[in-house]
């Protein structure tokens, strides 16, 4: 067990390292060659006022609900969630759990808003769906995903970000860097600039 951090570390750097970015083109891209048309599409949702959707689930929908705090009170950008309780249970009781992110983009989204998928495995039902109703709402789409590369949600994004990793935790954490590198590469922030706090040692008594 010695290693086991070190290895874990370096296989998460690997993972992040080896992304790989799809348009619907087709085309192939690097997170390096992603970001700045990551960050486009966002500043394009801001200059019509639009709103960026998040959606996922467990460890991803905190992630959606924790990126749309940061992109509304940080950057600026209105974004949502369809995290809240009685609105999960409402629409999964009424409608079925495969309508829950759906129907809430089916109602809210409007011409110029962006999707942002959150999903380790590509597959879920629900999150499939949200991206069939953003295509019925004319609007665009960028997801994360991991685990297998012929996963549904790479297949069906402007932008689809994989992440090859084989355990959900590998997966989780970068989609975590990933989302928080899309964020602050809009708001220019180099945090490689900035200098360590200083920590300052209480004396001993």
């Amino acid at each position: 067990m010695n290693d086991y951090w070190l290895k874990y570390s370096q296989t998460l750097a690997q993972s992040l390292a080896a992304t790989e970015v799809k348009s619907a083109a087709g085309e192939v891209l690097t997170m390096t060659g992603a970001l700045p048309l990551l960050c486009q599409m966002a500043k394009e949702v801001q200059a019509v006022r639009g709103t960026m959707h998040f959606v996922g689930n467990g460890a991803s929908a905190c992630m959606a609900s924790h990126m749309a705090v940061d992109w509304t009170k940080n950057a600026g950008v209105r974004a949502l969630v369809y995290n809240d309780t009685a609105f999960l249970t409402a629409i999964g009781n009424d409608l079925g759990y495969d309508q829950v992110f759906a129907q809430p983009v089916s109602w809210f989204a409007e011409p110029g808003d962006l999707l942002v998928t959150i999903s380790s495995s590509g597959n879920s039902p629900n999150v499939l769906k949200a991206i069939e109703a953003a295509r019925q709402k004319k609007i665009r789409v960028v997801t994360f995903s991991g685990m297998k590369a012929n996963n549904a949600s790479r297949q069906l994004g402007d932008l689809n970000c994989f992440v090859p990793g084989w355990t959900y935790g590998l997966v989780e954490c970068a989609h975590q860097v990933l989302l928080h590198a899309w964020l602050d590469a809009y708001m220019g922030v180099h945090g490689w600039d900035l200098t360590a706090p200083q920590v300052i040692t209480p004396p001993v008594r």
